[in-house]
């Protein structure tokens, strides 16, 4: 293949392609426990997570529920994926290999925001959110019916394998994707006075993104690293339908549940909300109760 600028459009072009078809067929799981929030600029604080707006009678003056102060702030981080091509594959016509390598471009740029949004969840039993608590204890704070301090929780603890149980039913989910700039078309440097030809006899091709995730209510999913039991289940989804708000407000949680698990958890997750029958016949009161996701990211 001769290198001029004919050529070398259309090998940008295919290789774009290449990639583009594969990041289109990427697995999306995290939209079912991220909330994604266009940002920008480099970091982006959620003052609005200290509080939930609640409904009061409406006696003398209006109370203007203003965001609450906080300083709870998620900071972008940039990343980038790039492939170099050797010039002499290009002239010699060597380029079957690198079709495969672009797909694959695609797959680990599809799969990252997986793996952000996933690993922020599995984080969260060592991870703060807004309040200074980590995300899945025991002791965050909130007021009662009152307006006096207490706490509540949102793990049981354990030592095991963690899987979760979060309420979908929200416009806000467990987890915020905060994106600046997400992963677009390969960006080339391919002229053959580019420093990297001229020098290295490389061309290369990369793409970039600006993103990076944190946590919204503590109160929308249950984090545990017990066995996945019915019995632990059903202390899950207890937890979760009596959660509150400030001042003792039900936040109505519970009807809409989605069961996150890893692929080694697949068979106890289907055994406790798929299954009809249990234990040699009788009726699963769980049957039904939530939806089951496998993530692979979680492995």
């Amino acid at each position: 293949m001769l290198i001029n600028s004919e050529n070398l459009n259309k090998l940008r072009v295919g290789f774009n392609a290449a990639y583009r078809r594969i990041l289109g067929q990427a697995t999306a799981m995290s939209p079912m426990v991220s909330t994604r929030v266009p940002s920008t600029q480099k970091s982006q604080t959620y003052g609005w997570l200290g509080k939930i707006p609640n409904v009061r009678e409406w006696i003398g003056a209006r109370v203007v529920q203003n965001i609450s102060e906080g300083d709870y702030t998620i900071k972008e981080k940039p990343w980038e994926l790039t492939i170099g091509v050797d010039r002499d594959d290009i002239e010699t016509d060597n380029l079957g290999q690198y079709n495969p390598l672009f797909e694959e471009m695609g797959n680990s740029t599809g799969g990252h925001v997986e793996m952000l949004v996933f690993a922020m969840l599995a984080a969260g039993f060592t991870t703060n959110c807004y309040d200074g608590q980590f995300y899945f204890d025991t002791d965050h704070p909130i007021l009662d019916k009152d307006g006096n301090p207490t706490t509540f929780a949102n793990t049981d603890g354990g030592a095991g394998t963690p899987w979760f149980l979060i309420d979908v039913s929200r416009s806000i989910k467990p987890i915020i994707l905060q994106v600046r700039k997400d992963f677009g078309d390969i960006v080339a440097k391919d002229k053959v006075t580019d420093e990297n030809v001229f020098d290295l006899n490389e061309f290369r091709y990369g793409v970039d993104a600006r993103m990076n995730v944190g946590y919204s209510f503590p109160q929308l999913a249950w984090g545990s690293k017990q066995p996945l039991t019915p019995a632990n289940f059903a202390i899950a989804k207890a937890a979760l339908g009596n959660m509150k708000g400030d001042y003792g407000r039900p936040l109505g949680l519970g009807q809409k549940l989605l069961l996150v698990v890893p692929p080694t958890f697949e068979g106890a997750g289907r055994t406790i909300i798929k299954s009809q029958l249990v234990n040699g016949g009788e009726s699963n009161p769980w049957a039904g109760a939530a939806e089951l996701a496998v993530v692979p990211w979680l492995s």
